[in-house]
C-alpha cells in the first residue's frame, strides 16, 4: 500500500501470548520499542530507533508487552518511565514522523505500540467496579481481580470517504488545518450502524451531501489514538456542499484540479500527506476517473 502503518507487519503470534514461559525465553534477545507518554518513540543521534534489546534493557519489566515477531526474534513495546537510565537514546520521534523516515517493519511496529501502550495507559482500572487491573496474555488483557471482569484493547472503527459525484471529488477542511489542505471526510460509527449507514450520515452531517452508495477499498490502523480507518468510494448526488461546526469548508473538485494537487502544483489545493490512506484513497478516484487504473 502507498500509506503507512500496513506494510511488514509483525507475526503477532498469538498462541504465545497464553504461553507464561515465552516472554522471559523471548526477552534476552528481543527488540525493543520504548515509547513516552506522549506516544512518543525512544530514538538514536541519527533519529532511527536505537537497537535496543532486553538484555540491554535488564530484566523484564511487567509493563513490557509483546508485539510478536519477525522471524524467531521478539519486539516488546516498553513504556519510557519504566526504562533504565543510562541507554542510548537521544530523544523522541512522534510517529508521523518516524512513517516518514524509519523502515516500514519499525513504523509499523511503532504504531502496534503506541496504540496499546496508549490503551493500557487509560484502562488502569475495571470499568465496573474501580479495582486495580492485573495484566495477562503479555500485556493484552487487563484482568480485574476483584469482579473479574475482562479487558481488551479497545479499537474505534471510523469510517473515511472518497465521495464523488462523477466528474467531481468532495474535499472538506478543518480549520485548524494548514492553509490550503482539504482531505476526504470521515467519521466514528456509531453503536449499532453498518459501515454504510456511517457513511451516509458522516457525509450528510458534515456537507449536507447526499450519498446513493458506497463500497469498501482499504484500512489503515490509525493510532491517533486509537482508531482503525475503513477507507470508502461512495456515489453521491451533486448537492451544493453546506457546511456546520465540523469543517469549516467543503467543496467539489475536478479531476484536473485534484491531478494537480498529487502532483503538489495546485495553488489552492494542498492534499493530505502521503502517509494517510486519504491521499490513497484521493489518488485511487482520480486513477478511476482519468483512467490511469484498469480497476
Amino acid at each position: 500500500m502507498d500509506f503507512r502503518f500496513v506494510d511488514a507487519p509483525l507475526d503477532r503470534a498469538e498462541h504465545l501470548r497464553t504461553d507464561s514461559a515465552a516472554p522471559a525465553r523471548l526477552w534476552p534477545d528481543a527488540r525493543v520499542l520504548v515509547v513516552d507518554a506522549h506516544g512518543d518513540a525512544a530514538v538514536d543521534g541519527d533519529g532511527a530507533p536505537p537497537a535496543l534489546t532486553g538484555t540491554a534493557l535488564g530484566e523484564r519489566p511487567a509493563s513490557a508487552v509483546f508485539l510478536g515477531l519477525h522471524g524467531e526474534r521478539g519486539w516488546f513495546a516498553l513504556p519510557a518511565e519504566d526504562a533504565p537510565d543510562g541507554l542510548p537514546v537521544q530523544g523522541f520521534v512522534d510517529l508521523r514522523s518516524a512513517a516518514a523516515q524509519w523502515p516500514l517493519r519499525d513504523s509499523t511496529a511503532f504504531a502496534q505500540a503506541r496504540a496499546v501502550l496508549h490503551w493500557r495507559s487509560r484502562h488502569r482500572h475495571c470499568g465496573v467496579c474501580g479495582a486495580a487491573l492485573a495484566w495477562a496474555r503479555a500485556g493484552w488483557l487487563g484482568r480485574c481481580p476483584q469482579c473479574g471482569t475482562e479487558h481488551y484493547p479497545r479499537t474505534d472503527p471510523a469510517i473515511i470517504v472518497a465521495v464523488t459525484d462523477g466528474p467531481r471529488l468532495l474535499l472538506g477542511r478543518q480549520a485548524a488545518w494548514p492553509a490550503r489542505r482539504y482531505s476526504t471526510l470521515a467519521g466514528f460509527v456509531e453503536p449499532g450502524e453498518t459501515l454504510e449507514q456511517t457513511v451516509a450520515r458522516e457525509v450528510f452531517e458534515e456537507s449536507a451531501v447526499r450519498v446513493r452508495n458506497c463500497r469498501y477499498l482499504a484500512s489503515q490502523p490509525w493510532p491517533f489514538p486509537s482508531s482503525l480507518m475503513l477507507g470508502f468510494l461512495a456515489e453521491a448526488e451533486p448537492d451544493v456542499p453546506q457546511v456546520n461546526d465540523e469543517l469549516e469548508d467543503a467543496r467539489w473538485f475536478d479531476a484536473e484540479a485534484v491531478g494537480a494537487a498529487l502532483r503538489d502544483a495546485h495553488p489552492d489545493l494542498l492534499l493530505s500527506p502521503m502517509l494517510s490512506i486519504s491521499r490513497w484513497l484521493i489518488a485511487r478516484w482520480h486513477a478511476l476517473r482519468t483512467g490511469t487504473d484498469a480497476a
